[in-house]
């Protein structure tokens, strides 16, 4: 864009006015030098004057319309008086076009400001959006740069948190332990506390390194039922006689290019939170179908479900509402299913059934790794 001052500007006023009066100049010694009796032709060149008008008015608007059309006037008037004077009527006819030269510079000159300004509004409001934009996209980094420093403050404390009971717990079972002469039974019950907190935080730092270190996936064909089979026989015997395991896959369903670990870890995870959420009993369902491109694997409980308050939380790194979880699981879920391309929905049972179903979109993309 080139503003009013600019040498651009000039240039291109310079260019116009040359233009205007080479139009003028033209045109008039057209009249001059063509003999009256070619009436045609002086028809001709008089409408050949509202071009350097029209131009003039576009150009520098109604005042510049109105000065080139005072202008041609100016060259054509000496020409009627002298060549037909004596055709008085056309005479007459030659000045009324005079008027319409000065009518339609100031008309078109008019509509050429009013265009102008709109389109100087317009080159306004575009500096301003810009503005905007830049000062949206600076604001838009420092939310980002702000969200990453709540997420690592958050994580920070929340393995703070996680952290500090077991060694609370393995302090206080050292405090016992540290005298001597317990008797035999209160040393198993102390050893075992300091083992179970210890696989605890062992657990915890696997499942930390796994959300802040992932690995990218190693893809293969892999068969989904045959996870649910191997997840299944893996938790069957830790949910006990009141949890029973169902899975529902159709005999032509297309293997699954993902890596086959990562796939196993995410539905072992939700299966054990589906098993820890029916402290009664009740059915696991693993569900695999065709959706779109891809594949749509669903993971179905009947427990207590998800409070309303923490469903949007549920994949918070650290949150939990567990005694003893370590509020990973469902992070590292997350991000696994994110790392395939897919996406992680989680929504209460339909028909007001009790339960969660989690429901994982896997996209049929990527190519299988040799």
């Amino acid at each position: 864009m080139t503003h009013p001052g600019s040498p651009e500007t000039h240039t291109r006023n310079w260019k116009a006015l040359a233009l205007v009066a080479l139009g003028i100049a033209i045109t008039s010694a057209g009249h001059y030098l063509t003999p009256a009796s070619l009436r045609l032709w002086h028809s001709l060149f008089q409408r050949l004057y509202y071009l350097p008008v029209v131009y003039a008015a576009v150009a520098f608007g109604w005042v510049g319309g109105l000065i080139a059309g005072l202008i041609a006037a100016g060259f054509y008037v000496p020409h009627i008086v002298t060549t037909w004077s004596h055709h008085q009527e056309y005479a007459l006819e030659q000045y009324a076009e005079i008027f319409m030269f000065l009518a339609v510079g100031i008309v078109t000159g008019i509509l050429s400001d009013r265009e102008r300004s709109r389109r100087a509004e317009l080159q306004v409001t575009a500096r301003k959006l810009e503005q905007v934009n830049v000062e949206l996209q600076n604001t838009s980094e420092q939310v980002r740069r702000a969200d990453r420093l709540s997420a690592i403050g958050q994580l920070a404390a929340g393995l703070a948190h996680e952290i500090r009971n077991p060694l609370a717990s393995i302090d206080g079972a050292a405090e016992v332990l540290a005298p001597g002469g317990e008797p035999e039974a209160v040393r198993r019950e102390t050893l075992a506390i300091i083992r179970k907190e210890c696989a605890r935080l062992f657990r915890l730092l696997t499942n930390l390194l796994d959300f802040a270190r992932p690995r990218e996936p190693e893809r293969r064909a892999v068969q989904v039922p045959q996870v649910f089979d191997n997840v299944i026989d893996l938790v069957r015997h830790s949910g006990g006689k009141r949890i029973t395991f169902r899975r529902d896959a159709p005999p032509d369903l297309p293997p699954l290019l993902c890596d086959e670990e990562q796939l196993a870890q995410v539905i072992l995870n939700l299966t054990i939170n589906a098993v820890q959420a029916m402290p009664q009993g009740g059915e696991v369902l693993l569900r695999a179908l065709r959706a779109g491109d891809g594949i749509l694997i669903q993971v179905q409980d009947e427990g207590e479900g998800i409070s309303p308050q923490n469903l949007d939380r549920i994949f918070d790194p650290f949150f939990t509402t567990k005694d003893g979880g370590t509020g990973l699981g469902l992070s590292v879920v997350h991000q696994i299913v994110t790392q395939h391309g897919g996406t992680v929905k989680v929504n209460r049972n339909e028909d007001h059934r009790p339960g969660m179903t989690f429901s994982l979109f896997f996209p049929q993309t990527g190519k299988e790794q040799s």
